[in-house]
């Protein structure tokens, strides 16, 4: 028994948000095998993406960078100085911010990444062509809804 009309955009192959989610989801299953051998989980990988990119950054910036709250990335990086591969610290100019830094071997990791990054492309390339083509209407969709949610919290 259907409960729902086509015409009433109920359906569910008709949400963005699905489509988005599983996308998602699938990618961020395809990434878990290589990242076991790295000791790493996604949301950990993603840290280490921004920090690859600019060591030293306060728990702020990294937060406003991966879209997450203090509360989801303090734990992320409890776990990732744990592992050894960053430092926790006070920053000497605001005592109030926790700047995290990268340790050698957070540093040393960056190569191994490299690595499964050759090894994804490899197995997945031919999956992923055109698929690149979606990361400026993508990001660009993620500005205006940031801007969308900033300008309905004031």
């Amino acid at each position: 028994m259907q409960t729902t009309n086509p015409g009433d955009g109920l359906m569910l192959d008709q949400q963005l948000c699905f489509t988005l989610y599983a996308a998602s989801r699938l990618m961020v299953q395809a990434y878990q095998p290589f990242l076991e051998r790295l000791g790493l989980t996604y949301p950990q990988y993603l840290v280490m993406l921004v920090l690859w990119e600019q060591d030293g950054l306060a728990v702020k910036q990294l937060g406003e960078r991966l879209l997450l709250d203090s509360g989801t990335l303090t734990p992320l990086l409890k776990r990732l100085a744990a592992l050894g591969h960053v430092i926790r610290q006070r920053s000497d100019v605001d005592e109030r911010q926790v700047v995290i830094e990268l340790t050698e071997a957070g540093r040393a990791l960056r190569q191994q990444a490299v690595i499964m990054r050759q090894q994804m492309q490899s197995q997945f390339g031919p999956m992923l062509d055109g698929v690149d083509a979606l990361q400026t209407p993508l990001k660009s969709f993620i500005s205006q809804i940031r801007i969308m949610k900033t300008a309905n919290a004031d």
